[in-house]
């Protein structure tokens, strides 16, 4: 086998990116502390066609060179907007989502049993490093995704959790439209 080079890959443009038909996922970042986290999920957004990234808190916002460290240009493609107020934005977000914070609580439902519906836009909501998503966040959403995790740690890093959230429901989204 021979390894692909980058003009082998076929990749969208960013002009190709912005008109392109988005998966129906708008990823909420909420006070985030690092750089690099920040950086890694614009870059995965970008991988996976996401609709939108909100940055609220204490999230830095581009252009920053610690963010375009590992968003490696993403930041130019995937559509982003800063907000102040998580709990505010949700209330917006609700009117047109259905906004789940990724958390461990009572009555999460795991990820691998959550099915996604086709019709219906999802807003991901990942929470600070060290605190997760707050308390009144998780209240304001209207469900809670949890990764289910089987060895001795807590939890997994932000950008690895929004990595296997946002592929996980990319694929079960690209294969219910199939069946459809």
């Amino acid at each position: 086998m021979r390894k692909l080079k980058n003009s082998e890959l076929d990749r969208l443009d960013i002009d190709q990116f912005k008109s392109a038909s988005k998966t129906p996922l708008v990823l909420v970042l909420d006070n985030i502390r690092s750089l690099n986290n920040i950086g890694s999920v614009f870059r995965t957004a970008d991988a996976f066609l996401i609709e939108k990234i909100y940055l609220c808190g204490i999230t830095a916002i581009p252009p920053h060179k610690d963010i375009h460290k590992t968003a490696l240009g993403a930041t130019e493609s995937v559509a982003w907007e800063y907000k102040k107020s998580t709990v505010d934005l949700i209330a917006e977000l609700q009117k047109d989502h259905l906004c789940l914070a990724v958390e461990q609580t009572e009555n999460a439902t795991p990820l691998n049993h959550f099915i996604p519906e086709t019709s219906t836009k999802y807003v991901l909501v990942f929470g600070n490093e060290v605190k997760g998503v707050s308390q009144e966040v998780v209240d304001s959403c209207q469900g809670v995704l949890e990764i289910p995790q089987y060895g001795t740690k807590h939890s997994l890093n932000i950008s690895v959790s929004a990595g296997i959230v946002i592929w996980d429901l990319w694929s079960k989204l690209q294969l219910v439209a199939k069946q459809k």
